[in-house]
């Protein structure tokens, strides 16, 4: 149905109350046309323009008859050559017309189609798809042919309604015909639709090959924390016609997991010399013990090969970490009682250590005098699963950078080793005074809030500032008092 694009498009000024098209058919095949789809249109009429009779809705053994805003013919006849017309009612009372021109032309010997049934060619990478398969429910090609000879051979890839030809050249260029059946309560029609291929500046597939995880790797994880893997994949020169990056937990794909636990993040982009990649990130919002036994494989695909890499997961190594968490908080400079060393000395860990179980490890209660601070601080740190950061205005004031900062920020986002916590506890605004490090965590996860009405619930570890705390600390089990791995 060529051009019927076009009729869409006149259809939506509504100054237009007639339009015409031509449509071209194979004589004894199925044919159906369509009038333009209106939201608000409540009924459609379908006559021949010149004698004015109405084309009724399928009867028994009708051939050609009208359904909603199709008109069918099953199958088309050499008499059927004429012009229709389409009346598209609406609620208002008004009505819009639109006439077609049907020609149906017979076959003869040695031509497979007539030169009046083509289309336009719509892509000249590779990819050629059947014309108008998609106005027959169910259809089936069951031949392609290039100037009317059966096409064969390793080049052509052939999917549901298209084909592809790897690395397509100039002598790829011609008419490329699908042929599909058609049925209709019980009937059998054949269909046919040309389109022409005119091939272009090219892309090339190269073998798939995937850079990043490696095959047979492990990564290390934490029970009841998120994890994201990405896989990244080169699959050729030039933006992909078949182009795919997945991930299968266990042979099966994750579209067909559960969504609320695992879904996919993709995109592309070109590289060095318009090579194109392909990166799919597959998040899962906690780790269960069933995922330690679990593969998780990779899959890149082009219309050359796929390959695969599979990764498996196992509990991150304790590396002799004896803290749940390090407090950082910003240390006074006077004698002077304040809220925040109240905050960190006493409520945090009432309700941390003494109500939850965790251990801290808090500057200037457990880094013992005599000790070298910076080493003692660092040795720390590697030895807890955790970094809490106690965020005020005199931390983003003060002129001179905490060591531990530095080294808590290096560790969280330079080695990537130690999840961080923030815990807002005045309001800080648009967090431009901070370092650039810190203004990136708190992008990518945002802060906790403390406000002042949490001060009367400070000594309940099931407040909502509490509650959101513990989600960030590591995973407890509960018949001890030891964090989990990791």
């Amino acid at each position: 149905m060529m051009g019927f694009a076009h009729l869409i498009f006149l259809s939506t000024f509504l100054s237009v109350s007639m339009t015409s098209e031509t449509f071209d058919a194979m004589e004894g095949e199925a044919f159906v046309i369509k009038c333009p789809r209106w939201s608000s249109a409540v009924k459609f009429t379908w006559y021949h323009t010149h004698t004015k009779k109405i084309i009724p809705a399928e009867e028994e053994r009708s051939r050609v008859f009208s359904f909603k805003r199709f008109l069918w013919f099953l199958p088309t006849s050499r008499e059927d050559s004429g012009n229709y017309t389409c009346d598209i009612h609406f609620s208002n009372n008004s009505t819009k017309s639109f006439n077609m021109s049907v020609q149906v032309h017979p076959y003869k010997q040695g031509v497979c189609f007539p030169s009046q049934i083509r289309y336009p060619n719509d892509t000249g990478r590779g990819k050629i798809v059947c014309p108008t398969i998609d106005n027959y429910t169910n259809a089936t090609i069951i031949q392609w042919y290039k100037n009317c000879k059966p096409l064969q051979g390793q080049r052509y890839f052939k999917a549901e309604k298209y084909i592809f030809i790897n690395n397509p050249r100039k002598e790829d260029d011609g008419y490329y015909t699908c042929r599909f059946i058609y049925t209709h309560k019980g009937n059998v029609f054949n269909v046919s639709a040309t389109r022409i291929f005119i091939s272009k500046a090219k892309h090339s597939p190269l073998p798939p090959q995937i850079l990043f995880p490696k095959d047979k790797s492990v990564v290390e994880v934490e029970l009841g924390a998120p994890l994201a893997l990405k896989c990244q994949a080169r699959l050729g020169i030039k933006k992909q016609p078949i182009a795919v990056v997945t991930w299968d937990v266990d042979n099966i794909p994750v579209k067909s997991l559960d969504f609320s636990r695992f879904h996919e993040k993709n995109h592309f982009f070109e590289g060095h010399e318009q090579e194109h990649y392909r990166e799919t990130t597959l998040h899962v919002t906690e780790i269960r013990k069933e995922d330690l036994q679990a593969n998780f494989t990779c899959v890149a695909v082009n219309e050359m090969h796929n390959t695969k890499a599979t990764v498996t997961l196992q509990l991150k190594a304790q590396y002799g970490k004896i803290y749940d968490a390090y407090v950082i908080y910003p240390k006074s400079h006077t004698n002077e009682a304040n809220f925040v060393e109240y905050f960190v000395y006493q409520i945090m860990p009432d309700i941390l250590e003494n109500k939850c179980g965790y251990k801290l490890c808090i500057y200037g209660r457990d880094i013992y005098p005599g000790e070298d601070t910076a080493s003692a601080i660092e040795k720390r740190m590697q030895k807890s699963r955790r970094l809490i950061i106690v965020l005020t205005r005199q931390l983003i004031n003060c002129k001179e950078q905490a060591y531990d900062q530095h080294i808590a920020l290096y560790n969280a986002l330079i080695q990537n080793d130690t999840k961080v916590i923030l815990l807002e506890m005045e309001t800080i605004g648009t967090y431009e005074k901070l370092q650039e490090s810190l203004r990136f965590v708190i992008k990518q996860q945002g802060t906790i809030k403390w406000k002042k009405q949490h001060t009367v619930l400070s000594q309940s570890s099931n407040s909502k500032f509490w509650k959101q705390v513990r989600y960030h600390m590591p995973l407890r089990l509960k018949s001890s008092h030891s964090a989990d791995a990791g």
